[in-house]
C-alpha cells in the first residue's frame, strides 16, 4: 500500500510538473507569434520607406503615418480581423490582430491574460501605431512639411506592455499607480 502512494505521488507531482511547462510553452508560444508577426511588419515597412527613397518621395511618407501597417504584407495573417471603427476589445477574440481606424491603432488582444502586464483597463491587448521619423527643426513638437527633415517611419507600441513568465495580479503591489503612471 506505501508503494501504491509514493508511485501515486511521484506520478502526480510529475504531472504538476509537466502542465506548468505545457502552460509556459504556450504563453511563450503566443508571444514568439505576436513578436514574428510585428517582425513582419516592421520587414514591410522597411521596403515601405525604401521604396520612397528609391522613388525620390521620401516626403509622401507623411501620408504613412498613422496608417494600417497590415496593408504593407502581400499575405495577411490569418487572425487578422480587419480594419474595425472603434470596437468594444471585449468583443474580440483573444489571439487577433485588428486596426482600429478611429484611433489608428493596430492592436493584437491577448489570450494568455495573466501572463501579459499592460496598464489598459479591460481586456488585455497590445497597441501600436505606425510613427513618422523626423528631426524637429523648429523644436514645436510636431511635424511641419518643408522645415523639418523626415528619417522614415516606426511602429511603435502605444503603452508599455511585457509579457511575464509567472502569472500576475496587481493586488501583489500596493499601488497600481506605483506601476503605471498617468498620462
Amino acid at each position: 500500500m506505501l508503494e501504491l502512494v509514493l508511485v501515486l505521488t511521484i506520478i502526480s507531482v510529475l504531472f504538476t510538473i509537466a502542465v506548468d511547462k505545457l502552460l509556459t510553452l504556450k504563453v511563450e508560444a503566443e508571444r514568439v507569434a505576436m513578436n514574428q508577426i510585428l517582425g513582419s511588419l516592421r520587414s514591410a515597412m522597411s521596403i515601405h520607406i525604401a521604396s520612397h527613397i528609391s522613388s525620390g518621395s521620401v516626403d509622401k511618407l507623411i501620408e504613412s503615418a498613422h496608417s494600417n501597417p497590415m496593408t504593407w504584407l502581400s499575405d495577411k495573417p490569418d487572425n487578422y480581423l480587419g480594419v474595425l471603427d472603434e470596437p468594444d476589445p471585449g468583443d474580440i477574440s483573444p489571439r487577433k490582430w485588428y486596426f482600429d481606424s478611429y484611433n489608428k491603432y493596430l492592436v493584437y488582444r491577448v489570450s494568455n491574460i495573466n501572463h501579459f502586464s499592460s496598464p489598459l483597463k479591460g481586456p488585455k491587448r497590445a497597441r501600436f501605431q505606425v510613427k513618422l521619423v523626423y528631426t524637429d527643426i523648429n523644436e514645436n513638437g510636431k511635424f511641419n512639411a518643408g522645415i523639418d527633415k523626415i528619417h522614415g517611419l516606426s511602429l511603435k507600441s502605444i503603452e508599455a506592455y511585457q509579457w511575464v513568465a509567472e502569472p500576475i495580479n496587481l493586488k501583489d503591489f500596493a499601488s497600481t499607480a506605483d506601476i503605471y503612471p498617468k498620462n
